[in-house]
């Protein structure tokens, strides 16, 4: 007696038969799955690493289909200041060290090795290495990330709110310009 596949071939071998490939994770938790398994990838990562006392060093890991991944290295003190993301969204994982993320009025985390926080356009948040170790994260944006923009300080609009500006007025003319200096 003949089994199916002997009958009909092996299914998996006619690709009409199979589903399409998705183009591209299509839900956030498919974007968080990607991370991970990128994370857990450590021999294809790792050894591109480097660390730049100057500035956070990034490196443009693999692009898709509508979206990019983003490896990251932070040496201690090193942040990223306030910013969202423009019209992207996006998937931030540690995958060494640990970072702080300072969101809203205060809120912060501490987001260790495998932590990971999804994000939508208009999230506005500040990451930073608070630890005395080096760290290493991975981005995923959708749409690709094409904008950036910088927001005061959660420090500094709190200042502003209570009153505490040390006597400056933001956006005010420099006292030597006013002068003439």
């Amino acid at each position: 007696m003949n089994s199916d596949v002997q009958i009909a071939g092996d299914p998996l071998a006619i690709p009409h038969l199979l589903p399409p490939a998705p183009a591209h994770p299509s839900t956030v938790s498919a974007f968080a799955g990607l991370a991970r398994s990128i994370a857990a990838d450590r021999a294809r990562w790792a050894p591109l690493v480097q660390y730049d006392a100057t500035s956070r060093w990034y490196h443009r890991l693999r692009t898709g289909p509508g979206y990019e991944v983003w490896l990251l290295s932070w040496v201690p003190g090193q942040g990223s200041g306030a910013h969202d993301h423009g019209a992207s969204s996006g998937v931030l994982t540690v995958l060494e060290g640990e970072l702080t993320e300072r969101v809203g009025h205060g809120g912060r985390h501490t987001l260790t090795a495998g932590a990971q926080r999804v994000f939508a356009p208009g999230y506005v948040h500040d990451v930073v290495n608070d630890s005395l170790e080096p760290a290493v994260s991975l981005h995923i944006y959708f749409p690709g990330l094409t904008d950036m923009p910088m927001h005061p300080s959660q420090d500094a609009v709190r200042q502003l709110a209570e009153g505490r500006t040390n006597g400056l007025v933001p956006d005010a003319p420099d006292t030597l310009d006013v002068l003439g200096g």
